[in-house]
């Protein structure tokens, strides 16, 4: 399907690996120019080059969203880079249950998942609406809906960034710009491995499988039971993103899009 985004410019945060990545990439599949972003000159490098092999023009933004004016310089790129969609991916997760937690990690959960979000989206928003046509689209996660025990702040952070988008919708009304949100469930991402290698290590979760990292059966079966049966990919982020980056999204507005494979049910 043709998503009719060919020529368009979107600026994706955190884009140097994971998610990120796979969502400039699908984008670049369907014809936009990227912005890569991230803290790694290397890293943001290396996934601009696999970008421009699509055909499309890539560059590359470096900072830390978290630090003073950073976001504001790199929104200010984007719209110089003439970026319509915006993809609000930078958002940084710890582990911190209701003992644990201090709050310092309450702060650094909301510094680097709402904070980010705001300033960056605050400052590329007007040149959206003077163009008269644009995409805000921040990416949330299942604890929005199911809070998660082991990670108490950065979901009370991703439920913030949810009811933000709805906010923002509302207040963009009439302008041609939408404001969404995708929000992962499980998804299989070389940071998600690493928890789960150092929770076996420890002698906690899943254990080891075929190919040396951790079981997906049992990570499902113990940590992520859904209907679908199987973790998510990035892909299935990436593509729920291209959509509403998308003409095709015209008339979808203001809402949380869960791709979760069902595991937070029903609303």
């Amino acid at each position: 399907m043709d998503l009719r985004l060919a020529g368009q410019g979107a600026l994706v945060t955190g884009s140097s690996s994971g998610i990120g990545a796979t969502i400039a990439g699908m984008l670049a599949d369907e014809g936009c120019d990227v912005l890569v972003h991230g803290r790694s000159a290397g890293a943001a490098a290396a996934v601009a080059e696999q970008v421009a092999a699509r055909g499309v023009r890539a560059e590359v933004v470096l900072g830390d969203l978290t630090e003073p004016g950073v976001a504001e310089q790199v929104a200010l790129t984007a719209r110089d880079f003439g970026a319509r969609i915006l993809v609000n991916n930078a958002g940084p997760f710890a582990e911190h249950d209701w003992e644990s937690s201090r709050p310092a990690d309450w702060r650094a959960a909301f510094e680097g998942n709402v904070l980010p979000t705001v300033r960056v989206s605050q400052t590329l928003l007007p040149s959206l609406r003077a163009y008269g046509w644009g995409r805000v689209i921040t990416i949330g996660s299942r604890a929005v809906r199911t809070p998660l025990p082991n990670m108490v702040a950065y979901s009370a952070a991703k439920a913030a960034v949810v009811n933000m988008t709805t906010s923002l919708a509302r207040h963009l009304a009439g302008t041609g710009v939408t404001a969404n949100c995708v929000s992962p469930g499980v998804i299989a991402t070389p940071s998600m491995s690493r928890m789960f290698e150092e929770r076996a290590a420890g002698g906690e979760g899943p254990g080891a499988g075929p190919e040396g990292g951790p079981d997906e059966a049992e990570i499902v079966a113990e940590y992520a039971p859904n209907p679908s049966g199987r973790l998510g990919r990035p892909e299935d982020i990436a593509a729920a993103v291209a959509y509403l980056a998308s003409p095709l999204a015209d008339y979808v507005n203001g809402i949380e899009l869960r791709v979760d494979g069902g595991i937070t049910g029903t609303p």
